[in-house]
């Protein structure tokens, strides 16, 4: 799978964990922080307009707490991003919501419970029917 990453100064140490872990599982990664970002906004939309723009990619923003990448990326038209600090709901945010990016905090998440968000988010795939509603509103928002 097709994954764009990007971070700000304080996610670049989970960015650099989780792109790893991406590489060793196969996936394509596109960093768009090989240098941290000055801000979280620029990495956050940096992310979402790369995977707006190439169907199928999923995307991960990190910073300090996640908040702020989530903040940005809900202001990019189409974009549907969570912050998650948790396995289920990095599931689940998918299946229903048709998430298509994360934002997650370096200093909110352990190594291990960040890539098993990770692992989770990217096995899960849109359910679609009755949820479909509720994207299409969510899209016509921002």
């Amino acid at each position: 799978m097709r994954v764009v990453i990007g971070s700000d100064k304080e996610g670049m140490p989970l960015k650099e964990l989780v792109k790893r872990h991406l590489l060793e599982n196969g996936h394509e990664v596109v960093d768009k922080s090989e240098v941290a970002s000055a801000d979280l906004v620029d990495s956050a939309t940096a992310v979402a307009h790369d995977v707006l723009e190439h169907e199928g990619s999923l995307g991960i923003a990190f910073d300090g707490y996640g908040a702020g990448s989530f903040m940005a990326a809900g202001k990019v038209k189409g974009m549907v991003c969570a912050e998650i600090s948790d396995e289920r709901s990095a599931y689940m945010t998918r299946e229903h919501n048709n998430a298509r990016m994360l934002a997650l905090g370096s200093h909110i998440l352990g190594d291990q419970l960040a890539l098993n968000i990770v692992d989770q988010f990217l096995a899960a795939r849109y359910a679609g029917g009755r949820h479909q509603v509720r994207v299409d509103m969510l899209n016509a928002m921002a």
